[in-house]
C-alpha cells in the first residue's frame, strides 16, 4: 500500500519535475538586467522592483511622452540596457513633470 501512495505522488510530480524553465538567453529583460548588474542577486531584485513599480505607474498615470523620452534616456546604459532604478526615479520627479509639458 505504501509503495501505491509513493508511486502515486510520483506520477503526479513528474510534470513538475520535467518543466524547465527557458534559457536565460531568450529572456532579453532578465539578460539584460543580469549584465547591468553583473549577476549579484541584490541588484537583480532591486532593478525588478524598480521595473514593476516603474512600468505599473507609467500604466496607471500615462505622463507625457516627452517625458517619457527623457527618462528613456536618461537611464540608457547603452543600446538597448536600461537603469530601472534611475528610471523610475526619473518617471516619478515632480520637477521633471512640470518642465515637460
Amino acid at each position: 500500500m505504501r509503495w501505491t501512495i509513493g508511486a502515486a505522488l510520483l506520477l503526479t510530480a513528474m510534470p513538475v519535475l520535467g518543466a524547465v524553465r527557458r534559457p536565460i538567453l531568450y529572456d532579453a529583460v532578465a539578460l539584460n538586467i543580469g549584465v547591468n548588474c553583473q549577476w549579484q542577486v541584490q541588484c537583480i531584485a532591486r532593478q525588478r522592483a524598480a521595473m514593476t513599480s516603474a512600468l505599473s505607474y507609467v500604466a496607471r498615470d500615462k505622463p507625457k511622452q516627452k517625458l517619457i523620452h527623457l527618462c528613456n534616456r536618461n537611464a540608457s546604459r547603452g543600446p538597448g540596457r536600461v537603469d530601472w532604478v534611475g528610471y523610475d526615479h526619473c518617471i516619478r520627479n515632480p520637477t521633471l513633470k512640470r518642465h515637460a509639458r
